[in-house]
């Protein structure tokens, strides 16, 4: 279904965070479930990942996360202080310890100069560790690529936070 390594990644996320008994969130924009996707695909995810937010629209990033609307008006939905209420909404909405938020711009439109195709923000969140925030710009040629360039990095981020 997945990259073999973007398997692999999930594969080790799995295996890392039941070792260590964390409980995983995912809230996602740009990637639509593909992190959450990617981790159920692992046989006993169920043992690590606790659920997944599916934020496409800014309301839904607001109803389901809590990220403030005059946030998202002031700094726009693919930023930094979104990409971190996110994760932190989806820490306090769910019964985890460690969450992963991704908004960005897949294309092939939607860009600007400021935020062209391929800007994808990330933040991951750990219950009494603070937030990590991360900012890419993907060069990909097509939608897909850059949706698998951020599942790749998220789950990353998420093993960095295990570490």
């Amino acid at each position: 279904m997945f990259p073999t390594e973007i398997a692999a990644l999930a594969r080790l996320l799995v295996d890392e965070a039941r070792g260590q008994s964390v409980r995983i969130a995912a809230a996602e924009s740009c990637t639509g479930g593909l992190v959450a996707a990617a981790i159920c695909a692992v046989p006993g995810a169920s043992d690590v990942l606790e659920r997944g937010f599916v934020t496409y629209s800014n309301r839904a990033k607001t109803e389901m996360l809590g990220v403030p609307g005059d946030m998202i008006a002031d700094f726009g939905a693919v930023s930094e202080p979104v990409a971190r209420a996110m994760a932190e909404g989806a820490l306090a909405h769910s019964s985890t310890h460690l969450t992963v938020a991704i908004t960005g711009i897949a294309g092939p439109g939607g860009g600007t100069a400021m935020k062209p195709v391929g800007t994808v923000h990330f933040a991951t969140a750990r219950a009494n560790a603070g937030i990590i925030h991360r900012h890419e710009v993907f060069d990909g040629t097509t939608r897909e690529a850059i949706q698998l360039a951020a599942l790749r990095t998220a789950l990353e981020m998420l093993r960095e936070r295990l570490a």
